[in-house]
């Protein structure tokens, strides 16, 4: 799994012109699953979003973590993190088929809420307007299989 992990003042996911989530100080997650992932990998990119260390303390440094920062996640499937980009047009043949992907996609969300987290969706295969103001900016990519 991927997951592009962006530290936001807030941020909102719009379906067809109507906001159907939004948060204020958290984590905008874009997820990705590939063709091989497993139920082990979802637990632990869920493990590592919900402990990432990258909210300032008192002093300015990163070191709060998001429960401790009282943030809240908005969690977005994204099949183009897995684009195969050698040519000039992109492929996703290693992107999970959506029989696959929706179960760990929902697996990660639940995961996170079982944590204590206020999570906002997308809508998983939507088309989906993603808007947000980033906090530093402060980007992580995460891959499970660098985890």
């Amino acid at each position: 799994m991927r997951a592009v992990l962006t530290r936001v003042d807030s941020a909102s996911v719009a379906i067809g012109g109507e906001v159907k989530a939004s948060i204020g100080k958290g984590f905008l997650v874009l997820l990705g699953v590939h063709e091989d992932d497993t139920a082990e990998q979802a637990d632990k990119i869920a493990d590592k979003i919900c402990g990432l260390r990258i909210f300032e303390d008192e002093a300015g440094k990163m070191n709060l973590n998001p429960e401790t920062a009282g943030a809240e996640l908005l969690i977005i499937s994204q099949f183009t993190l897995f684009a195969d980009c050698r040519s000039r047009r992109p492929g996703f043949s290693h992107a999970a088929r959506p029989e696959k992907a929706i179960p760990l996609y929902e697996r990660v969300i639940e995961n996170c809420r079982k944590r204590g987290f206020s999570v906002g969706t997308g809508e998983f295969g939507a088309e989906m307007k993603v808007s947000s103001v980033n906090d530093g900016p402060v980007t992580i990519i995460l891959d499970t299989k660098e985890l």
